[in-house]
């Protein structure tokens, strides 16, 4: 579908993805995904107007036309999540142009997100956390493997780093220290602290690695010494989950999630935990409210001495 987009709008998508980069330190990811979307849209709305010239079909868009986009996304199997996302995307974009070319965006500004409901986050607990690091470790025949594994889990939830910051950092990060940088989404930088238990997880991984730490280089390895794929600690967390007979959603992100989590439980401020985690916005946060309500009153109801 995209081969039907003129030149002249490809160039309009390049030119916003940059501006999203330079301006507002938009994720590669991020803008992989926004292009995937806005380009998607612009075929459609090209095709549906029957021309590919210039910005044309952009330029008069209407109810109608955003309307029958929608309806395509659902027809097509899309999610109301999806949608959501992608309609996102798509009056970002279209605010963007409609101020540079003159366009009238009500059309597209007005269009309702689809409702759905946000997903809370799945928590292990603290013993299922332990023990998911405990036999993460004893999963490779390889002891250096083992230990790099573990000290990955243990960062993703002793730290709360996303499996991404964790496999992003590099040697000149040893030896770790109290606290760590991270550059996490959109450049955004925030300081953890690193407990001795993380740090002595990672020193005996170096210990063990075969591959001697240099500063540009991953500081988690392969097997061949090349960086380390987030698929293989998906598939080693897989595995250990399976073994512990724990949920499906005992995932390396749920690792991070259980750190939120158990540190709101134990009493952490909402605030704090948003700068640990390095959320842009509280509400993200605050779903782990949610889910620290839901276990009090799953205590509540197993307690309380009902008449």
């Amino acid at each position: 579908m995209t081969l039907a987009i003129s030149p002249q709008a490809r160039d309009a998508l390049e030119n916003w993805l940059a501006a999203a980069r330079a301006l507002k330190g938009a994720a590669d990811n991020t803008l992989t995904a926004y292009r995937a979307d806005v380009l998607d849209f612009i075929a459609f709305m090209t095709l549906h107007h029957g021309g590919t010239e210039g910005l044309g079909p952009l330029s008069r868009l209407t109810v109608t036309d955003m309307r029958a986009w929608m309806a395509h996304l659902r027809g097509g199997g899309a999610g109301s999540r999806s949608m959501a996302r992608k309609l996102s995307a798509v009056k970002s974009f279209y605010r963007w142009l409609a101020e540079r070319e003159g366009y009238e965006p009500t059309a597209v500004l007005s269009t309702r997100t689809p409702k759905f409901q946000k997903k809370l986050p799945r928590p292990l607990s603290q013993d299922a956390a332990r023990a998911m690091i405990d036999t993460v470790e004893i999963q490779n025949v390889k002891d250096w493997i083992g230990a790099r594994d573990a000290a990955v889990i243990t960062l993703l939830y002793g730290c709360g780093l996303r499996i991404s910051e964790a496999l992003g950092l590099r040697g000149r990060d040893l030896p770790l220290g109290d606290s760590l940088r991270i550059i996490g989404k959109g450049g955004k930088e925030r300081i953890v602290p690193v407990l001795p238990v993380a740090r002595a997880a990672v020193a005996r991984y170096v210990a063990a690695c075969p591959y001697p730490p240099e500063p540009d280089a991953p500081l988690f390895r392969g097997s061949r010494g090349g960086a380390l794929s987030p698929r293989l600690i998906q598939k080693v967390t897989e595995n250990a989950r399976m073994q512990l007979g724990l949920p499906a959603t005992a995932t390396p992100h749920a690792m991070r999630h259980s750190f939120a989590t158990h540190l709101l439980s134990a009493g952490g401020d909402l605030r704090t935990i948003q700068e640990l985690l390095g959320h842009a916005s509280l509400s993200t946060t605050q779903a782990y409210t949610a889910v620290d309500t839901l276990h009090l009153m799953k205590v509540y109801e197993a307690a309380h001495p009902k008449a």
